[in-house]
């Protein structure tokens, strides 16, 4: 079905809904970007600007749009928002240690899938940003914020390359609360130098167009990140207990 061409159905906005719901999880309309205005729209499905007026205010409250007075209206997605915000209130209970090895087993259960579909469908498009990210990581070698931005957007992007919607916003529900372990991770001498090594592999993989190959590299990626963080959950352990020690001598 063509996403563009004139609705001949009777629940006119319900139509004009499916057809701007799908252009925004196929990607046609991403985060941020504005709709075309009323008219617009009104023409180019061939219905009157009250079915449309009816459409927004059903995409407004799926989540999918919001009107800003005085712009127009904007794709917004909070589908995604709404699982991110779910998985952080699950994982705010229970111990630390408990929610470290549960997001790495996730990420071992996830993310070599991941890498395998990516190298199955990348576009020249996907290896061009994956290589983009890896560049970012390269010159933030000494930035920890700057690293863990490229760093989420490489996976993330793998995420994208395997052309399945529901991939990248599953990664994404999850990649915020990646980023204290990643902080952690940046700070044990040698893990930024490990990752990076990983992670041109995976991509190497990737643009071989060698899933076998690529799920390897995740795999070992992620054993990598594995022992990284029981190194720097030691050392985080060992701070807190000096800065214990300490406060137990001055009182």
């Amino acid at each position: 079905m063509d996403p563009d061409e004139p609705i001949k159905s009777r629940r006119l906005y319900e139509e004009v809904v499916e057809r701007l719901s799908r252009r925004i999880f196929d990607g046609s309309f991403e985060h941020g970007d504005q709709l075309p205005n009323e008219r617009k729209l009104a023409e180019t499905y061939g219905v009157s600007r009250t079915v449309i007026r009816e459409a927004m205010r059903t995409l407004v409250n799926n989540g999918l749009v919001e009107v800003r007075t005085g712009q127009g209206t904007f794709v917004v997605d909070d589908t995604a928002k709404a699982l991110k915000s779910s998985i952080h209130t699950l994982m705010r209970f229970g111990d630390e240690r408990d929610r470290l090895r549960e997001m790495v087993e996730l990420r071992e259960l996830l993310e070599p899938g991941i890498a395998g579909l990516a190298a199955r469908r990348a576009s020249s498009d996907d290896l061009e940003k994956l290589r983009q990210a890896i560049g970012a990581m390269d010159d933030a070698m000494g930035d920890e914020t700057a690293y863990i931005a490229a760093d989420n957007r490489f996976h993330l992007q793998l995420a994208h390359a395997t052309g399945n919607r529901l991939i990248p916003r599953i990664l994404d529900s999850i990649v915020d609360l990646l980023n204290e372990l990643r902080g952690e991770i940046f700070r044990v001498e040698g893990g930024p130098e490990r990752g990076q090594s990983h992670h041109r592999r995976i991509y190497a993989a990737v643009e071989d167009h060698d899933a076998a190959a690529a799920r390897q590299a995740m795999d070992d990626h992620l054993a990598q990140v594995k022992r990284d963080t029981e190194a720097a959950t030691r050392a985080h352990a060992a701070r807190s207990g000096r800065s214990d020690a300490s406060g137990a001598d001055e009182s």
